[in-house]
């Protein structure tokens, strides 16, 4: 697996939850940068920035990049609509050049009392503040489709064991590809809890939660079948629980 280099500091969370998906997603078919240019249509030079966390990519290259890599790109469009908020707030002022010395700086000209906004300007900025605050929600349930809020129960999952073409299944996700990991939680999760269990790495409570009992139960896994042990759940660990 590549070692990618640390992502700027300053990098907003948001942003930086999107390189590292999108980073995973690269070390899971281990495409070169021109294999994935080609695929995408962007240049492999703007993947090697947007890899980097220099530049953020376009929602199409975004949505591109998930397909070539046959995931789900709603995920990582939901991750990109925060972060595009949040990358466009971050830009740094100019800083004025200094007066050469024993040079009086000019004074600054007046400028103009601010406009008030009008009623229907006030009312569009409201209705684009509400927009943003629901793409955040949205992030956060596709992250996580449900939380214990004291009241709700989680939902149950039944593994139903069954062998079709050479391949196990549980029953509750046919995916092959798609990335599972730490944090989530879902019905795809239930899938690997389910097949860990029938290959003799139990994680504990098939419950739908990647918690630590289900990653060190990939981790495991992936040891055994000789992949990279980094507790993702990948095509190639796919592979290995469907097998």
């Amino acid at each position: 697996m590549r070692r990618w280099k640390a992502l700027p500091a300053a990098l907003d969370p948001s942003a930086r939850e999107l390189v590292l998906q999108l980073r995973q997603l690269k070390d899971a078919r281990e495409l070169s940068l021109a294999q994935v240019a080609a695929k995408t249509g962007y240049s492999a030079s703007s993947w090697e920035r947007y890899l980097a966390g220099r530049n953020l990519p376009p929602r199409q290259a975004v949505e591109a990049f998930a397909r070539a890599y046959g995931a789900d790109p709603d995920r990582l469009l939901a991750l990109h609509e925060v972060a595009a908020v949040t990358w466009a707030g971050a830009a740094v002022p100019e800083r004025r050049a200094a007066a050469p010395p024993d040079t009086p700086a000019d004074p600054p000209a007046p400028q103009p009392a601010p406009e008030r906004p009008r009623r229907g300007r006030r009312i569009r900025i409201a209705v684009v503040a509400g927009v943003l605050v629901m793409s955040a929600t949205a992030v956060l349930l596709a992250i996580r489709p449900w939380h214990d809020s004291g009241s709700a129960a989680p939902p149950s999952y039944v593994c139903r064991i069954t062998r079709t073409d050479g391949l196990w299944y549980a029953g509750l996700s046919r995916t092959r590809t798609d990335l599972v990991q730490q944090g989530m939680a879902g019905a795809e999760v239930a899938e690997v809890q389910c097949l860990l269990k029938r290959a003799g790495f139990p994680p504990g409570d098939v419950d739908g939660i990647y918690g630590d009992l289900t990653q060190r139960a990939v981790r495991r896994l992936q040891t055994k079948h000789h992949l990279a042990v980094d507790g993702v759940v990948g095509p190639h660990t796919w592979k290995a629980l469907r097998g």
